[in-house]
């Protein structure tokens, strides 16, 4: 699979675990579908190094098994997470 390739993986998977995480996050979230995707890229990322420091196979788990039920969960915490911060950071614009 070539970068394009990967890029489109990423997207689809950021646009799940983003999904995922605004429908368990309470409340209501001002933000597009691109947004979603983002914040759902990085959360992916941010629940793999947080994996990592459990002792999981960290962001090399994420990218070498996506739909494993653990890197799920820990996808969807890490986009929580950044969900979280991202919600701070944009009320404090308003």
């Amino acid at each position: 699979m070539g970068f394009i390739g990967a890029l489109i993986w990423w997207l689809v998977i950021g646009a799940i675990i983003g999904l995922i995480a605004r429908a368990v996050m309470p409340g209501k979230q001002a933000m597009g579908i691109g947004t979603t995707i983002v914040l759902g890229v990085v959360g992916a990322l941010v629940g793999g190094f947080i994996g990592g420091l459990f002792g999981s196979k960290g962001v090399s788990g994420v990218f070498a098994d996506p739909w494993s039920v653990w890197t799920i969960v820990l996808s969807v915490i890490g986009a929580l997470i950044v969900m979280v911060v991202y919600g701070l950071a944009a009320g404090r614009r308003r």
